[in-house]
């Protein structure tokens, strides 16, 4: 049964750092693909960052320069180094793989971790 775990999340001021982590489990295989999403109140979910299994990374317009993604891929788990952050960044973070594997595709979700910035 796979799952995903996230931690780190809480409440800080604007301009703080939080670092965000989450372990994949019952995955035995390579993943390709370990990501953040959030979504805020009201708003639909959002991508944040990816990492490929080579370190390839990708972020959303809004955390560039700001966020930073690494995963750790022997003990499948994934980083999210958010600094500077600001009141806009609260919303609830998830982990996500995703990839393709033989002729089928797979992707699995945590359920989210509160990340709260106070102005």
């Amino acid at each position: 049964q796979v799952q995903l775990v996230e931690s780190g999340g809480g409440l800080v001021q604007a301009g703080g750092s939080l670092r965000l982590s989450c372990v994949a489990s019952g995955i035995i295989f390579s993943i390709d693909n370990m990501g953040w999403y959030r979504q805020a109140p009201g708003n639909e979910r959002e991508f944040v960052a990816r990492i490929t299994s080579i370190g390839d990374t990708k972020y959303g317009d809004s955390v560039k320069g700001r966020f930073t993604i690494s995963r750790d891929n022997a003990k499948n788990t994934v980083f999210l180094q958010m600094n500077s952050l600001k009141p806009e960044d609260t919303a609830v973070y998830y982990c996500s793989v995703w990839g393709s594997l033989g002729a089928g595709t797979y992707n699995y979700w945590g359920q989210g971790t509160q990340v709260t910035v106070s102005s």
